[in-house]
Protein backbone atom coordinates (compact mmCIF):
# COMPACT_ATOMS: atom_id res chain seq x y z
CA UNK A 1 0.00 0.00 0.00
CA UNK A 2 2.74 2.46 0.97
CA UNK A 3 4.63 1.82 -2.27
CA UNK A 4 1.46 2.41 -4.33
CA UNK A 5 0.80 5.60 -2.40
CA UNK A 6 4.30 6.91 -3.02
CA UNK A 7 4.12 6.11 -6.74
CA UNK A 8 0.73 7.82 -7.09
CA UNK A 9 1.87 10.93 -5.24
CA UNK A 10 5.11 11.06 -7.24
CA UNK A 11 3.24 10.76 -10.54
CA UNK A 12 0.81 13.53 -9.63
CA UNK A 13 3.62 15.80 -8.47
CA UNK A 14 5.49 15.16 -11.73
CA UNK A 15 2.35 15.98 -13.68
CA UNK A 16 1.92 19.20 -11.73
CA UNK A 17 5.47 20.25 -12.55
CA UNK A 18 4.98 19.32 -16.19
CA UNK A 19 1.73 21.29 -16.36
CA UNK A 20 3.51 24.36 -15.03
CA UNK A 21 6.34 23.89 -17.51
CA UNK A 22 3.96 23.49 -20.44
CA UNK A 23 1.98 26.57 -19.47
CA UNK A 24 5.13 28.65 -19.11
CA UNK A 25 6.48 27.46 -22.47
CA UNK A 26 3.26 28.01 -24.34
CA UNK A 27 2.74 31.46 -22.89
CA UNK A 28 -0.70 31.52 -24.43
CA UNK A 29 -2.51 29.34 -21.90
CA UNK A 30 -4.92 31.25 -19.72
CA UNK A 31 -4.37 31.25 -15.99
CA UNK A 32 -6.64 28.74 -14.30
CA UNK A 33 -9.46 30.01 -12.16
CA UNK A 34 -8.66 30.13 -8.45
CA UNK A 35 -10.98 27.18 -7.76
CA UNK A 36 -9.39 24.97 -10.37
CA UNK A 37 -5.88 26.11 -9.53
CA UNK A 38 -6.36 25.38 -5.85
CA UNK A 39 -7.81 22.00 -6.73
CA UNK A 40 -4.82 21.21 -8.92
CA UNK A 41 -2.32 22.21 -6.25
CA UNK A 42 -3.99 20.07 -3.62
CA UNK A 43 -4.03 17.09 -5.97
CA UNK A 44 -0.27 16.84 -5.47
CA UNK A 45 -1.22 15.43 -2.08
CA UNK A 46 -3.93 13.22 -3.47
CA UNK A 47 -2.26 10.02 -2.27
CA UNK A 48 -2.96 11.06 1.28
CA UNK A 49 -6.42 12.37 0.39
CA UNK A 50 -7.79 9.36 -1.47
CA UNK A 51 -5.46 6.47 -0.74
CA UNK A 52 -7.02 5.82 2.64
CA UNK A 53 -10.06 4.54 0.73
CA UNK A 54 -8.09 1.69 -0.83
CA UNK A 55 -7.33 -1.50 1.07
CA UNK A 56 -5.80 -3.96 -1.39
CA UNK A 57 -2.14 -4.03 -2.37
CA UNK A 58 -2.90 -5.65 -5.71
CA UNK A 59 -5.90 -4.42 -7.72
CA UNK A 60 -8.79 -6.73 -8.56
CA UNK A 61 -8.96 -5.32 -12.10
CA UNK A 62 -5.61 -4.65 -13.74
CA UNK A 63 -6.68 -2.04 -16.30
CA UNK A 64 -9.19 0.31 -14.70
CA UNK A 65 -10.53 2.76 -17.22
CA UNK A 66 -12.59 5.91 -17.01
CA UNK A 67 -14.46 7.36 -19.96
CA UNK A 68 -14.69 10.96 -21.20
CA UNK A 69 -17.74 11.37 -23.43
CA UNK A 70 -17.01 14.76 -24.97
CA UNK A 71 -20.11 15.10 -27.14
CA UNK A 72 -21.89 16.61 -24.14
CA UNK A 73 -20.76 18.99 -21.39
CA UNK A 74 -17.10 18.89 -22.43
CA UNK A 75 -14.86 20.23 -19.65
CA UNK A 76 -13.06 23.51 -20.16
CA UNK A 77 -9.43 23.04 -21.24
CA UNK A 78 -8.17 23.58 -17.68
CA UNK A 79 -10.70 21.22 -16.15
CA UNK A 80 -9.89 18.74 -18.90
CA UNK A 81 -6.35 18.54 -17.52
CA UNK A 82 -7.16 18.69 -13.81
CA UNK A 83 -9.58 15.77 -14.18
CA UNK A 84 -6.64 13.61 -15.24
CA UNK A 85 -5.03 14.20 -11.87
CA UNK A 86 -8.24 13.21 -10.13
CA UNK A 87 -8.51 10.05 -12.25
CA UNK A 88 -4.97 9.05 -11.28
CA UNK A 89 -5.63 9.75 -7.62
CA UNK A 90 -8.73 7.53 -7.85
CA UNK A 91 -6.45 4.73 -9.12
CA UNK A 92 -7.68 4.66 -12.70
CA UNK A 93 -4.88 3.87 -15.15
CA UNK A 94 -6.71 4.09 -18.51
CA UNK A 95 -8.72 6.99 -19.98
CA UNK A 96 -11.07 6.26 -22.89
CA UNK A 97 -11.54 9.56 -24.76
CA UNK A 98 -14.59 9.74 -27.02
CA UNK A 99 -13.77 12.87 -28.99
CA UNK A 100 -16.82 13.42 -31.24
CA UNK A 101 -17.18 17.15 -32.05
CA UNK A 102 -14.71 18.28 -29.36
CA UNK A 103 -11.73 17.31 -31.51
CA UNK A 104 -10.03 19.89 -33.79
CA UNK A 105 -10.82 17.94 -36.95
CA UNK A 106 -8.93 18.77 -40.13
CA UNK A 107 -10.58 16.09 -42.28
CA UNK A 108 -13.53 18.51 -42.22
CA UNK A 109 -13.57 21.49 -39.87
CA UNK A 110 -17.36 21.46 -39.87
CA UNK A 111 -17.19 18.42 -37.57
CA UNK A 112 -15.94 20.71 -34.77
CA UNK A 113 -18.19 22.15 -32.08
CA UNK A 114 -17.93 25.85 -31.09
CA UNK A 115 -15.71 24.89 -28.15
CA UNK A 116 -13.58 22.16 -29.76
CA UNK A 117 -10.20 21.78 -28.11
CA UNK A 118 -7.12 23.15 -29.84
CA UNK A 119 -4.17 20.97 -30.88
CA UNK A 120 -2.24 22.58 -28.03
CA UNK A 121 -4.98 21.59 -25.56
CA UNK A 122 -4.69 17.98 -26.70
CA UNK A 123 -0.90 17.94 -26.58
CA UNK A 124 -1.04 19.32 -23.05
CA UNK A 125 -3.67 16.73 -22.08
CA UNK A 126 -1.54 13.93 -23.47
CA UNK A 127 1.64 15.14 -21.77
CA UNK A 128 -0.07 15.24 -18.38
CA UNK A 129 -1.63 11.82 -18.92
CA UNK A 130 1.76 10.35 -19.77
CA UNK A 131 3.33 11.90 -16.67
CA UNK A 132 0.57 10.38 -14.56
CA UNK A 133 0.98 6.94 -16.09
CA UNK A 134 -2.47 7.02 -17.67
CA UNK A 135 -2.95 5.16 -20.94
CA UNK A 136 -5.08 7.19 -23.34
CA UNK A 137 -7.38 5.28 -25.68
CA UNK A 138 -9.07 7.46 -28.32
CA UNK A 139 -12.55 6.52 -29.56
CA UNK A 140 -13.77 7.35 -33.05
CA UNK A 141 -17.01 5.80 -34.31
CA UNK A 142 -16.72 3.57 -37.37
CA UNK A 143 -20.27 2.51 -38.33
CA UNK A 144 -23.16 3.50 -36.04
CA UNK A 145 -23.50 6.71 -34.00
CA UNK A 146 -22.04 8.64 -36.94
CA UNK A 147 -24.28 11.70 -36.55
CA UNK A 148 -21.33 14.08 -36.16
CA UNK A 149 -20.17 13.70 -39.78
CA UNK A 150 -23.36 12.39 -41.40
CA UNK A 151 -25.43 15.39 -40.31
CA UNK A 152 -23.05 17.75 -42.13
CA UNK A 153 -24.23 18.79 -45.62
CA UNK A 154 -22.47 16.81 -48.32
CA UNK A 155 -22.20 13.58 -46.36
CA UNK A 156 -25.79 12.43 -46.87
CA UNK A 157 -24.71 10.05 -49.64
CA UNK A 158 -22.71 8.01 -47.12
CA UNK A 159 -25.78 7.21 -45.03
CA UNK A 160 -27.04 3.66 -45.23
CA UNK A 161 -30.61 4.96 -44.84
CA UNK A 162 -31.19 8.31 -46.50
CA UNK A 163 -33.20 9.97 -43.71
CA UNK A 164 -31.07 8.65 -40.84
CA UNK A 165 -27.72 10.19 -39.96
CA UNK A 166 -26.66 7.51 -37.47
CA UNK A 167 -25.33 4.79 -39.76
CA UNK A 168 -22.68 4.66 -42.50
CA UNK A 169 -23.27 2.62 -45.62
CA UNK A 170 -20.82 -0.30 -45.15
CA UNK A 171 -20.74 -1.03 -48.89
CA UNK A 172 -19.60 2.45 -49.90
CA UNK A 173 -15.80 2.68 -50.01
CA UNK A 174 -16.06 6.40 -49.21
CA UNK A 175 -17.48 5.46 -45.81
CA UNK A 176 -14.27 3.69 -44.88
CA UNK A 177 -12.20 6.55 -46.28
CA UNK A 178 -14.05 8.95 -43.98
CA UNK A 179 -13.38 6.83 -40.90
CA UNK A 180 -9.71 6.38 -41.78
CA UNK A 181 -9.36 10.11 -42.32
CA UNK A 182 -10.77 10.75 -38.84
CA UNK A 183 -8.45 8.12 -37.36
CA UNK A 184 -5.46 9.77 -39.04
CA UNK A 185 -6.53 13.14 -37.65
CA UNK A 186 -6.51 11.72 -34.12
CA UNK A 187 -3.25 9.85 -34.48
CA UNK A 188 -1.47 12.99 -35.66
CA UNK A 189 -2.14 14.53 -32.24
CA UNK A 190 -2.00 11.29 -30.25
CA UNK A 191 1.00 9.36 -31.57
CA UNK A 192 2.10 6.32 -29.65
CA UNK A 193 -1.33 5.08 -28.51
CA UNK A 194 -1.47 1.34 -27.88
CA UNK A 195 -5.21 0.86 -28.31
CA UNK A 196 -7.81 2.59 -30.46
CA UNK A 197 -11.55 2.18 -29.81
CA UNK A 198 -13.68 2.17 -32.95
CA UNK A 199 -17.13 2.10 -31.35
CA UNK A 200 -19.10 -0.07 -33.74
CA UNK A 201 -22.12 -0.54 -31.47
CA UNK A 202 -25.83 -0.04 -32.06
CA UNK A 203 -25.54 0.05 -35.86
CA UNK A 204 -29.32 -0.03 -36.12
CA UNK A 205 -29.45 0.65 -39.86
CA UNK A 206 -27.19 -2.29 -40.79
CA UNK A 207 -28.80 -4.17 -43.68
CA UNK A 208 -31.71 -1.75 -44.12
CA UNK A 209 -30.52 -0.36 -47.45
CA UNK A 210 -31.66 -2.47 -50.45
CA UNK A 211 -28.05 -3.22 -51.43
CA UNK A 212 -26.82 -3.93 -47.90
CA UNK A 213 -29.93 -5.97 -47.23
CA UNK A 214 -29.21 -8.17 -50.25
CA UNK A 215 -25.57 -8.57 -49.22
CA UNK A 216 -26.56 -9.54 -45.68
CA UNK A 217 -29.05 -12.15 -46.91
CA UNK A 218 -26.38 -13.71 -49.08
CA UNK A 219 -23.40 -13.55 -46.72
CA UNK A 220 -24.72 -12.86 -43.21
CA UNK A 221 -24.69 -9.87 -40.86
CA UNK A 222 -21.17 -10.52 -39.64
CA UNK A 223 -19.82 -10.55 -43.18
CA UNK A 224 -21.49 -7.22 -43.96
CA UNK A 225 -20.08 -5.69 -40.78
CA UNK A 226 -16.58 -7.01 -41.45
CA UNK A 227 -16.58 -5.92 -45.08
CA UNK A 228 -16.52 -2.35 -43.83
CA UNK A 229 -14.69 -2.68 -40.51
CA UNK A 230 -12.04 -5.35 -41.17
CA UNK A 231 -9.85 -3.14 -43.41
CA UNK A 232 -9.91 -0.51 -40.67
CA UNK A 233 -8.78 -3.12 -38.14
CA UNK A 234 -5.99 -4.15 -40.49
CA UNK A 235 -4.98 -0.50 -40.95
CA UNK A 236 -4.53 -0.02 -37.20
CA UNK A 237 -2.86 -3.38 -36.63
CA UNK A 238 -0.31 -2.54 -39.32
CA UNK A 239 0.62 0.46 -37.17
CA UNK A 240 0.93 -1.79 -34.09
CA UNK A 241 -2.23 -0.33 -32.55
CA UNK A 242 -4.74 -2.80 -31.10
CA UNK A 243 -8.33 -1.94 -32.08
CA UNK A 244 -11.27 -2.32 -29.69
CA UNK A 245 -14.95 -2.65 -30.63
CA UNK A 246 -18.10 -2.70 -28.54
CA UNK A 247 -19.50 -6.24 -28.47
CA UNK A 248 -23.26 -5.96 -28.99
CA UNK A 249 -23.26 -6.36 -32.77
CA UNK A 250 -21.37 -9.68 -32.66
CA UNK A 251 -23.48 -11.74 -30.25
CA UNK A 252 -25.21 -13.70 -33.05
CA UNK A 253 -22.22 -14.12 -35.34
CA UNK A 254 -21.26 -17.64 -36.36
CA UNK A 255 -18.04 -19.28 -35.20
CA UNK A 256 -16.17 -18.63 -38.43
CA UNK A 257 -16.76 -14.90 -38.23
CA UNK A 258 -15.86 -14.71 -34.53
CA UNK A 259 -12.62 -16.61 -35.08
CA UNK A 260 -11.70 -14.28 -37.93
CA UNK A 261 -12.22 -11.33 -35.59
CA UNK A 262 -10.18 -12.69 -32.67
CA UNK A 263 -6.66 -11.93 -33.97
CA UNK A 264 -7.64 -8.49 -35.21
CA UNK A 265 -9.24 -6.71 -32.24
CA UNK A 266 -10.45 -6.81 -28.64
CA UNK A 267 -14.15 -6.62 -27.74
CA UNK A 268 -15.51 -4.46 -24.94
CA UNK A 269 -18.61 -6.01 -23.39
CA UNK A 270 -20.89 -3.29 -22.06
CA UNK A 271 -23.78 -3.57 -19.67
CA UNK A 272 -24.72 -0.83 -17.24
CA UNK A 273 -27.56 -2.35 -15.23
CA UNK A 274 -27.60 -5.37 -12.96
CA UNK A 275 -25.12 -8.24 -12.86
CA UNK A 276 -23.75 -9.86 -16.05
CA UNK A 277 -23.94 -13.21 -14.26
CA UNK A 278 -27.72 -12.99 -13.96
CA UNK A 279 -28.80 -10.72 -16.81
CA UNK A 280 -29.51 -11.75 -20.38
CA UNK A 281 -28.57 -10.06 -23.61
CA UNK A 282 -25.25 -8.88 -24.99
CA UNK A 283 -23.57 -8.35 -21.59
CA UNK A 284 -24.32 -11.73 -20.03
CA UNK A 285 -21.53 -14.04 -18.93
CA UNK A 286 -22.86 -16.59 -21.43
CA UNK A 287 -21.91 -14.17 -24.19
CA UNK A 288 -18.56 -13.46 -22.52
CA UNK A 289 -17.82 -17.19 -22.31
CA UNK A 290 -18.73 -17.72 -25.96
CA UNK A 291 -16.37 -14.95 -27.04
CA UNK A 292 -13.68 -16.43 -24.79
CA UNK A 293 -14.15 -19.85 -26.38
CA UNK A 294 -13.42 -18.25 -29.76
CA UNK A 295 -10.15 -16.72 -28.54
CA UNK A 296 -11.36 -13.13 -28.30
CA UNK A 297 -9.63 -10.79 -25.85
CA UNK A 298 -12.28 -8.92 -23.84
CA UNK A 299 -12.78 -5.89 -21.66
CA UNK A 300 -15.82 -5.03 -19.57
CA UNK A 301 -17.68 -1.73 -19.35
CA UNK A 302 -19.67 -0.50 -16.38
CA UNK A 303 -20.80 3.12 -15.93
CA UNK A 304 -20.40 5.72 -13.23
CA UNK A 305 -22.90 8.15 -14.80
CA UNK A 306 -25.19 8.65 -17.75
CA UNK A 307 -26.86 5.22 -17.65
CA UNK A 308 -29.88 6.10 -15.55
CA UNK A 309 -32.43 4.06 -17.46
CA UNK A 310 -34.65 3.46 -14.42
CA UNK A 311 -35.26 7.15 -13.65
CA UNK A 312 -38.25 8.97 -15.17
CA UNK A 313 -35.79 11.34 -16.86
CA UNK A 314 -33.74 8.45 -18.35
CA UNK A 315 -31.37 10.06 -20.87
CA UNK A 316 -31.84 13.52 -19.36
CA UNK A 317 -30.97 12.62 -15.75
CA UNK A 318 -28.97 15.11 -13.69
CA UNK A 319 -27.39 12.73 -11.18
CA UNK A 320 -26.39 9.04 -11.19
CA UNK A 321 -28.43 6.46 -9.28
CA UNK A 322 -25.66 5.50 -6.87
CA UNK A 323 -27.06 2.16 -5.73
CA UNK A 324 -27.27 0.98 -9.34
CA UNK A 325 -23.77 2.21 -10.14
CA UNK A 326 -22.31 0.40 -7.13
CA UNK A 327 -24.17 -2.85 -7.87
CA UNK A 328 -23.10 -2.90 -11.51
CA UNK A 329 -19.46 -1.95 -10.92
CA UNK A 330 -19.11 -4.53 -8.13
CA UNK A 331 -20.48 -7.22 -10.43
CA UNK A 332 -18.09 -6.26 -13.23
CA UNK A 333 -15.12 -6.39 -10.85
CA UNK A 334 -16.06 -9.97 -9.97
CA UNK A 335 -16.74 -10.96 -13.59
CA UNK A 336 -13.38 -9.51 -14.63
CA UNK A 337 -11.61 -11.84 -12.23
CA UNK A 338 -13.71 -14.87 -13.09
CA UNK A 339 -13.38 -14.50 -16.86
CA UNK A 340 -9.90 -13.03 -17.16
CA UNK A 341 -10.93 -9.72 -18.71
CA UNK A 342 -8.13 -7.36 -19.74
CA UNK A 343 -9.78 -4.49 -17.90
CA UNK A 344 -13.02 -2.70 -17.08
CA UNK A 345 -13.92 0.83 -18.16
CA UNK A 346 -16.29 3.06 -16.18
CA UNK A 347 -18.22 4.78 -18.95
CA UNK A 348 -19.65 8.24 -18.37
CA UNK A 349 -22.26 9.20 -20.93
CA UNK A 350 -22.88 12.91 -21.38
CA UNK A 351 -25.44 12.32 -24.13
CA UNK A 352 -26.96 8.98 -25.06
CA UNK A 353 -26.34 9.94 -28.68
CA UNK A 354 -25.23 13.02 -30.56
CA UNK A 355 -28.78 14.26 -31.12
CA UNK A 356 -30.13 13.85 -27.56
CA UNK A 357 -30.02 16.09 -24.50
CA UNK A 358 -26.94 16.42 -22.32
CA UNK A 359 -27.00 14.59 -19.01
CA UNK A 360 -25.20 14.27 -15.64
CA UNK A 361 -22.26 16.70 -15.50
CA UNK A 362 -18.99 15.04 -14.51
CA UNK A 363 -18.61 17.34 -11.51
CA UNK A 364 -22.02 16.35 -10.19
CA UNK A 365 -20.94 12.69 -10.19
CA UNK A 366 -17.49 12.74 -8.54
CA UNK A 367 -18.78 10.60 -5.68
CA UNK A 368 -19.81 7.90 -8.14
CA UNK A 369 -16.60 8.28 -10.15
CA UNK A 370 -14.48 7.76 -7.04
CA UNK A 371 -16.64 4.93 -5.66
CA UNK A 372 -16.39 2.99 -8.92
CA UNK A 373 -12.63 3.55 -8.97
CA UNK A 374 -12.35 2.02 -5.50
CA UNK A 375 -14.60 -0.91 -6.50
CA UNK A 376 -12.56 -1.70 -9.61
CA UNK A 377 -9.39 -1.64 -7.51
CA UNK A 378 -10.61 -3.42 -4.35
CA UNK A 379 -13.71 -5.25 -5.54
CA UNK A 380 -15.93 -3.43 -3.06
CA UNK A 381 -16.79 -0.04 -1.61
CA UNK A 382 -14.40 1.42 0.97
CA UNK A 383 -15.07 1.33 4.68
CA UNK A 384 -17.67 4.00 5.28
CA UNK A 385 -19.29 3.43 1.88
CA UNK A 386 -20.30 6.25 -0.42
CA UNK A 387 -20.08 8.86 2.32
CA UNK A 388 -16.40 8.01 2.77
CA UNK A 389 -15.89 8.82 -0.91
CA UNK A 390 -17.59 12.19 -0.51
CA UNK A 391 -15.55 12.98 2.59
CA UNK A 392 -12.31 12.02 0.83
CA UNK A 393 -12.96 14.68 -1.82
CA UNK A 394 -12.04 17.25 0.84
CA UNK A 395 -8.44 16.06 0.80
CA UNK A 396 -8.07 16.77 -2.93
CA UNK A 397 -9.88 20.09 -2.92
CA UNK A 398 -12.96 18.82 -4.74
CA UNK A 399 -15.60 18.42 -2.04
CA UNK A 400 -16.99 21.96 -1.83
CA UNK A 401 -17.42 22.32 -5.58
CA UNK A 402 -18.86 18.81 -5.90
CA UNK A 403 -21.44 19.45 -3.18
CA UNK A 404 -22.50 22.66 -4.91
CA UNK A 405 -22.92 20.77 -8.21
CA UNK A 406 -24.76 17.90 -6.52
CA UNK A 407 -27.12 20.28 -4.74
CA UNK A 408 -27.92 22.34 -7.83
CA UNK A 409 -28.53 19.21 -9.92
CA UNK A 410 -30.80 17.73 -7.26
CA UNK A 411 -32.84 20.94 -7.12
CA UNK A 412 -32.97 21.07 -10.92
CA UNK A 413 -34.37 17.54 -11.08
CA UNK A 414 -36.96 18.30 -8.40
CA UNK A 415 -38.21 21.51 -9.98
CA UNK A 416 -38.55 19.82 -13.38
CA UNK A 417 -40.64 17.04 -11.87
CA UNK A 418 -42.77 19.49 -9.90
CA UNK A 419 -43.30 21.63 -12.98
CA UNK A 420 -44.48 18.76 -15.18
CA UNK A 421 -46.82 17.47 -12.46
CA UNK A 422 -48.41 20.92 -12.34
CA UNK A 423 -48.63 21.10 -16.12
CA UNK A 424 -50.50 17.81 -16.21
CA UNK A 425 -52.87 19.00 -13.50
CA UNK A 426 -53.63 22.32 -15.19
CA UNK A 427 -54.13 20.72 -18.61
CA UNK A 428 -56.56 18.18 -17.20
CA UNK A 429 -58.42 20.93 -15.35
CA UNK A 430 -58.70 23.02 -18.49
CA UNK A 431 -60.35 20.13 -20.29
CA UNK A 432 -62.81 19.75 -17.41
CA UNK A 433 -63.68 23.45 -17.66
CA UNK A 434 -64.51 22.99 -21.32
CA UNK A 435 -66.36 19.67 -21.35
CA UNK A 436 -68.34 19.83 -18.09
CA UNK A 437 -69.18 23.43 -17.11
CA UNK A 438 -71.53 22.20 -14.33
CA UNK A 439 -68.56 21.51 -12.10
CA UNK A 440 -67.59 24.12 -9.52
CA UNK A 441 -64.08 24.17 -10.89
CA UNK A 442 -65.48 24.82 -14.35
CA UNK A 443 -67.91 27.54 -13.24
CA UNK A 444 -65.09 29.32 -11.44
CA UNK A 445 -61.88 29.01 -13.46
CA UNK A 446 -59.97 30.99 -10.83
CA UNK A 447 -60.72 28.22 -8.35
CA UNK A 448 -60.46 25.30 -10.73
CA UNK A 449 -57.21 26.50 -12.24
CA UNK A 450 -55.48 27.38 -8.99
CA UNK A 451 -52.68 25.06 -10.12
CA UNK A 452 -51.80 27.71 -12.69
CA UNK A 453 -50.60 30.08 -9.97
CA UNK A 454 -48.57 27.27 -8.47
CA UNK A 455 -47.03 26.62 -11.88
CA UNK A 456 -46.08 30.30 -12.11
CA UNK A 457 -44.28 30.00 -8.78
CA UNK A 458 -42.48 26.83 -9.90
CA UNK A 459 -41.29 28.49 -13.11
CA UNK A 460 -40.04 31.52 -11.18
CA UNK A 461 -38.19 29.23 -8.77
CA UNK A 462 -36.70 27.29 -11.68
CA UNK A 463 -34.97 30.44 -12.88
CA UNK A 464 -33.28 30.88 -9.52
CA UNK A 465 -32.18 27.25 -9.63
CA UNK A 466 -30.82 27.82 -13.14
CA UNK A 467 -28.56 30.50 -11.69
CA UNK A 468 -27.35 28.02 -9.05
CA UNK A 469 -26.48 25.56 -11.81
CA UNK A 470 -24.55 28.24 -13.69
CA UNK A 471 -22.56 29.16 -10.60
CA UNK A 472 -21.79 25.55 -9.70
CA UNK A 473 -20.42 24.76 -13.18
CA UNK A 474 -18.60 28.06 -13.68
CA UNK A 475 -15.08 27.37 -14.91
CA UNK A 476 -15.78 23.64 -15.28
CA UNK A 477 -17.92 23.65 -18.44
CA UNK A 478 -18.11 26.37 -21.10
CA UNK A 479 -21.21 28.60 -20.67
CA UNK A 480 -22.56 27.62 -24.09
CA UNK A 481 -23.09 24.05 -22.88
CA UNK A 482 -24.38 25.09 -19.49
CA UNK A 483 -26.98 27.30 -21.15
CA UNK A 484 -28.02 24.44 -23.43
CA UNK A 485 -28.27 22.14 -20.42
CA UNK A 486 -30.44 24.56 -18.45
CA UNK A 487 -32.64 25.77 -21.30
CA UNK A 488 -33.55 22.31 -22.59
CA UNK A 489 -34.81 21.44 -19.12
CA UNK A 490 -36.52 24.64 -18.04
CA UNK A 491 -37.67 26.53 -21.14
CA UNK A 492 -40.35 23.90 -21.86
CA UNK A 493 -41.87 24.73 -18.45
CA UNK A 494 -42.01 28.43 -19.34
CA UNK A 495 -43.49 27.63 -22.76
CA UNK A 496 -46.18 25.45 -21.18
CA UNK A 497 -46.98 28.16 -18.64
CA UNK A 498 -47.42 30.75 -21.40
CA UNK A 499 -49.71 28.48 -23.40
CA UNK A 500 -51.80 27.39 -20.41
CA UNK A 501 -52.17 30.96 -19.15
CA UNK A 502 -53.41 32.00 -22.61
CA UNK A 503 -55.96 29.16 -22.65
CA UNK A 504 -57.21 30.07 -19.17
CA UNK A 505 -57.58 33.72 -20.15
CA UNK A 506 -59.50 32.76 -23.30
CA UNK A 507 -61.82 30.59 -21.20
CA UNK A 508 -62.64 33.48 -18.91
CA UNK A 509 -63.22 35.78 -21.86
CA UNK A 510 -65.62 33.30 -23.44
CA UNK A 511 -67.57 32.76 -20.20
CA UNK A 512 -67.43 35.94 -18.10
CA UNK A 513 -70.71 35.16 -16.25
CA UNK A 514 -69.48 31.74 -15.12
CA UNK A 515 -66.63 33.26 -13.18
CA UNK A 516 -69.07 35.64 -11.42
CA UNK A 517 -71.58 32.86 -10.72
CA UNK A 518 -68.95 30.72 -9.15
CA UNK A 519 -68.11 33.39 -6.55
CA UNK A 520 -71.70 33.93 -5.23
Amino acid sequence: MMMTTQITARAILAAMMLAGSLAATAGAQQTQSSALNGSGQRLAGAAGGLDRLFKKERPVVQKRGVHLDLKGLPPTPDRFVSLLKFFAAARYNVVLVEWEDSFPWTVDKRFRSPTAYTPEDIRRFQEIANALGLELIPLVQCLGHMETPLSVPGYERLREVANTSSGLNPLDAKSRELVMGMIDDVLKLMPGVKHFHLGGDEAWTLGQNPDTGTYMKEHGKGALYLRHVEPILDYLNARHIRPILWNDMMTDWDSKQLRSLAPKCDLMVWGYCGDPRTTSGHSSTKVIQRFHDHGIVQWGATAYKGAEGTLPERHTADRPVLAERVENATAWAAVSQQHGLTGVVATAWSRWSVDTLQCVPIDAALDSLLAVGVILHDGELPDGGLQACVDALEGVGEKKRFEACRKSMGRLTNVRREGWRNIQNVREQLVLCKVDPRRTSARNPAQGLKGLNHLKEVVARSQRIADEVRRSLDGLVDPVWVEEYVSTRLKPLQDELNELAAQAKALETENPSKSEAGTK
